[in-house]
């Protein structure tokens, strides 16, 4: 059964380090330190090497709140239904991708410590978030590192869109690098993730004033403002306002984030004057006409129509054709411009907090 829904959820006591869980399979893991820690559960380094400290370089982590809580119950629904290994091989060989940054799912289950349940999910481990990037380069990315970067989310978001979810929560701190891969970026952290169309029915289109302006403020969809509930189209719209902010630095309503009328009034006259609103925001010598047409795009959804992927990803690779950029390479954060030929880049190690909220 699900746990119940609560307005704010308990940190759970710490558990110690050394500690050895074991999951539903059977499989045993013991507890490293732990690494992070954010509004609802805690993050450990942890190894299935039991009878050993768990290493620094450890590359699995446990991820653990209560069990009345319920984000983690939310994440770990959606690795099972949607993100089983075997189907992303298949869809990845599908599609001729060589990489899709969905983290592996390792295990789960329950456990006991102080008279408290705890529920545990095993991750791989990954590495620095983007908004740590983000914020250590000056608020800013290259138009080439952005327009990577989107496509790489359109290729997660076709995936876990035909798999009957949204991940309604797409923003940088839930963009990280990976351990072993530091080059490649993974979107993480599915507490938020929505199942929009159980068992092919899509969800009715319904506003709720009383779940009005839920999930990120800044970046939130209409959809979302108006208390209905994630869609497809609100997850492309997110993604849309984040490519924005990382080329731009900032969104028109980034001055008024603790009144979200205003900013759903400002993303309504942003979408309502595409594609002049964001072309005059673009700095001088910023050009982001494929941002707009994206927008563009994205807002003529229904809000159960089937976005059509390709064309958005055309749209974006437009903006590369003459750099001829590696797009199944690796991406490059530690110069201005992105590399041209060999994407080199600098390895990032480590787990965010703010992965979790």
């Amino acid at each position: 059964m699900p746990p119940k829904r609560k307005g704010k959820y308990n940190l759970p006591v710490p558990l110690k380090e050394g500690m050895i869980l074991k999951d539903t399979e059977k499989k045993e893991w013991r507890l490293g330190r732990m690494i992070a820690q954010g509004g609802f559960g805690l993050i450990y380094l942890a190894s299935p090497c039991v009878d050993i400290p768990v290493d620094e370089k450890a590359e699995h982590v446990i991820k653990v709140e209560y069990l009345e809580n319920g984000p983690l119950f939310s994440e770990l629904k959606f690795y099972q239904r949607a993100a089983k290994q075997e189907h992303i091989q298949k869809w990845m060989k599908l599609k001729r991708l060589t990489f899709l940054g969905i983290p592996i799912f390792w295990g789960a289950g329950q456990a006991e410590h102080n008279g408290k349940s705890y529920r545990f999910m095993v991750m791989e481990r990954l590495g620095e978030d983007l908004q740590t990037t983000f914020e250590r380069r000056g608020r800013k990315f290259n138009k080439e590192t952005v327009l990577q970067i989107g496509v790489r989310m359109l290729d997660i978001l076709e995936y876990i869109h035909e798999n009957e979810y949204v991940h309604g929560d797409i923003k940088a701190a839930n963009l990280l690098f990976g351990y072993k891969n530091p080059h490649e970026v993974y979107l993480a952290d599915y507490g938020l993730a929505y199942r929009y169309c159980p068992n092919g029915n899509h969800k009715e289109y319904q506003e709720n004033p009383k779940k009005g302006h839920n999930g990120t403020i800044e970046f939130t969809s209409l959809d979302a403002h108006k208390g209905v509930a994630p869609s497809r189209r609100g997850d492309l719209e997110i993604l849309g306002y984040c490519m924005l902010q990382w080329m731009c630095g900032s969104l028109p309503w980034q001055h008024n984030l603790r009144n979200p009328e205003a900013v759903q009034a400002a993303k309504n006259k942003l979408l309502d004057e595409l594609p002049d609103s964001v072309t005059q925001w673009a700095p001088s010598g910023t050009d982001c006409g494929e941002i707009a047409r994206f927008l563009k795009n994205v807002s003529s959804l229904a809000y159960d129509e089937k976005p059509e992927y390709e064309t958005l990803k055309k749209i974006l690779l437009s903006g590369l054709e003459q750099k001829r950029p590696c797009y199944n390479g690796v991406l490059d954060l530690t110069t201005t411009k992105s590399t041209r030929g060999g994407c080199a880049g600098n390895p990032r190690k480590g787990y965010s907090e703010l992965e979790m909220k």
